[in-house]
């Protein structure tokens, strides 16, 4: 533990974005809970469920040419304190939802939520190289990865209890909360910010000009080693189908009964207990596979295939569990390969990439697995409405994941490319 200890002691910045990055997320995956347990109320439907993972990912996809050139031209940090106070009030909104009749609104600022997320995210990406030295971004990113699946177990095990107690309402203040808190945190952090020096001030006409988003696409396929290491989250894009699998599991297959609880309660305990595993398996994986990996580039990129066989193996023993405790180690093998090959495909992007270019590269990377993410997910949510077993699309998943596993085994077996590798930098 010491490399983090080490970071968080010495690094103010990246203290600052530590504990933005805790509050917020703990904030977002304590309401995930509540929102997909009133889509299953009002609707009845896991098309629904797909609906809404939809649009809190697929948006990001068209916004990310603007989002990228946003992020290389204005001050990353003004940008993510924007999207914070503005994600503070978009979710607080959300109180408004009170029946079947209004789903629609929840949908649409789910959609406006995750415009502003995309907005945050490629921004914070991109800002880690600015406040950690070289030496410091393998240790930096794998901190930012289980802090992210720390939340993510935490909030949706604790988001689970909270709805089930106190309701849905109180769960939505406190995620909006969240964001402000973000913000005041973000706004604490002093960096210098080279891409922003001396640049002219960017103007609504700049967005017709497409001139920096040719630039960006031709600086990635110049690049062999980042031109086909953009494309990594695309391929964990195909588990996308667990956000639509989990909550239908743990409602449906493995609710969790309490005495004096109904079937919702229940199916929101089994839904909290899953989703927990999920982020169980996002801590262990990045942990184990950094200390194995030690910042050695040919070693990232054999780890990024055994994430996706990882991955794979969870969704099929999913797919054939007899119990909830077989369940749960599945989910828990998949989630440790699937963070592994996120952290490990963030930091060779973050080594490779000029600063100039991060915002858009990064944007660029999101939206290309918002994509396969939406399309899974959406996929899983229509499978089961017409009456495919959840089971058999668990198992499915880990057959589509091998396919990227293949892709990704090739590029390991080509002859390497004479750039320098990440450890002679």
């Amino acid at each position: 533990m010491s490399p983090y200890l080490r970071l968080l002691r010495t690094n103010r910045n990246f203290r600052l974005l530590w504990f933005a990055q805790i509050i917020s997320e703990q904030g977002d995956w304590l309401y995930a809970v509540a929102v997909y347990s009133l889509l299953l109320e009002y609707t009845g439907s896991a098309k629904s469920v797909g609906l809404a993972f939809v649009l809190q990912v697929l948006p990001q996809f068209f916004v990310s040419p603007a989002v990228g050139v946003i992020n290389d031209s204005l001050s990353r940090k003004k940008v993510m304190i924007f999207a914070d106070w503005s994600r503070a009030a978009i979710v607080l909104c959300m109180l408004l939802v009170r029946g079947p009749h209004l789903v629609w609104l929840l949908y649409t600022l789910l959609f406006m939520e995750t415009v502003l997320w995309a907005l945050f995210e490629p921004g914070r990406s991109a800002v880690i190289p600015n406040i950690a030295g070289e030496s410091e971004l393998m240790v930096a990113n794998t901190l930012s990865s289980t802090t992210w699946s720390f939340n993510f177990a935490m909030g949706f095990a604790v988001g689970g209890a909270l709805a089930a107690y106190f309701g849905r309402d109180f769960v939505f203040v406190l995620n909006s909360l969240s964001f402000v808190l973000s913000a005041l945190l973000i706004g604490r952090m002093k960096f210098s910010e080279p891409h922003a020096e001396n640049r002219p001030p960017l103007r609504p006409r700049d967005f017709a000009d497409f001139s920096p988003i040719k630039e960006g696409i031709g600086y990635v396929w110049r690049d062999p080693r980042l031109r086909t290491t953009i494309f990594v989250k695309a391929g964990l894009g195909l588990m996308g189908a667990n956000w639509v699998l989990l909550p239908i599991f743990g409602e449906r297959i493995f609710p969790i009964h309490r005495a004096g609880f109904n079937q919702r309660q229940a199916g929101m305990l089994g839904m909290s207990l899953l989703m927990a595993c999920r982020g169980i398996g996002a801590i262990i994986g990045p942990v184990i596979s950094g200390y194995w990996a030690a910042g050695i580039e040919k070693r990232m990129r054999l780890g990024i295939l055994f994430g996706y066989l990882a991955a794979a193996a969870g969704y099929l023993i999913l797919g054939h569990a007899p119990g909830l405790a077989i369940a749960c180690t599945g989910i828990i093998l998949a989630h440790a390969g699937g963070s592994t090959l996120w952290v490990f495909s963030a930091t060779l992007l973050q080594l490779q990439t000029n600063d100039r270019f991060r915002g858009r590269v990064f944007s660029a990377e999101w939206a290309l697995s918002v994509v396969t993410m939406s399309l899974s997910s959406y996929s899983a949510g229509v499978l089961i409405d017409r009456n495919v077993a959840a089971t058999t699309v668990a198992s499915a998943t880990g057959l589509a994941v091998l396919i990227p596993a293949v892709l990704w085994g090739i590029t390991l077996v080509r002859p390497a490319s004479d750039r320098p590798s990440v450890s002679q930098r």
